[in-house]
């Protein structure tokens, strides 16, 4: 009996599992990359109602994180600052400029266009729902704003500088060393390890920025989890 295909038709379903295989690894291997945090939000810079720059206010005014952001070593949720927190100055300090239109509509009851409406800030970092984490529990261990948020008083315009992955964390949470800081350096955004030990190495008897994590990692007793439970409760 004659053959109904030709021989070259034996190595076709070969040819087919190896290019559904292949076709499966390589939406596999896209997802595992495009679809993560890392390419997802880093680098996410939203326009905002009033283009408030922290280069200006941090690093040239030289004003505190905790002054706009007063609960972030009180609380587990750091806060945006309220109308109040920016007209204490600017009901003084460039209060003709158009910019600030949305602060003089929530503050300004002679304003024209007055409403009293909040600013409507765009969020830029956020945690999932479904994990949990404590801003005063790190900050008062030794965990700079910089270390999670960037050089924030380098930016003229905020943007998501760390893409605060699971894996992001963890890296952290296994050696915490290589980012504590001493108390009073948290929310110093200009910080230097190697002139931290020359400054506290003596008193803490450390020579090495290596050794500068450590001793304070003894000191604060920090033995960060890595368990499910840890974030996820």
């Amino acid at each position: 009996m004659a053959n109904f295909f030709p021989r070259w038709t034996n190595l076709l379903p070969f040819k087919i599992a190896f290019c559904v295989l292949s076709l499966g690894a390589g939406v596999g291997l896209a997802f595992t990359y495009y679809a993560t945090p890392k390419t997802l939000n880093v680098g996410y810079q939203p326009s905002q109602p009033i283009p408030f720059s922290h280069k200006i206010h941090v690093d040239q005014l030289g004003l505190d994180c905790r002054y706009c952001h007063s609960f972030v070593d009180v609380s587990g949720t750091s806060n945006v600052p309220t109308g109040n927190t920016c007209w204490n100055c600017h009901q003084h300090v460039q209060k003709d400029s158009p910019k600030l239109a949305p602060l003089h509509r929530e503050m300004d009851a002679s304003y024209p266009g007055y409403d009293g409406k909040p600013i409507q800030w765009v969020r830029i970092h956020k945690t999932p729902d479904y994990a949990y984490f404590n801003h005063s529990a790190h900050v008062n261990r030794g965990i700079s704003c910089q270390s999670c948020h960037g050089r924030i008083d380098q930016m003229e315009v905020v943007y998501q500088a760390e893409n605060h992955s699971m894996g992001w964390c963890l890296e952290c949470h296994r050696a915490p060393e290589k980012n504590l800081r001493p108390l009073e350096e948290v929310f110093n955004l200009k910080y230097d390890a190697h002139q931290a030990v020359e400054k506290y190495g003596k008193e803490l008897g450390v020579k090495t920025t290596e050794e500068l994590g450590l001793k304070l990692k003894e000191q604060w007793q920090v033995k960060p989890k890595t368990s499910c439970a840890t974030c996820h409760h």
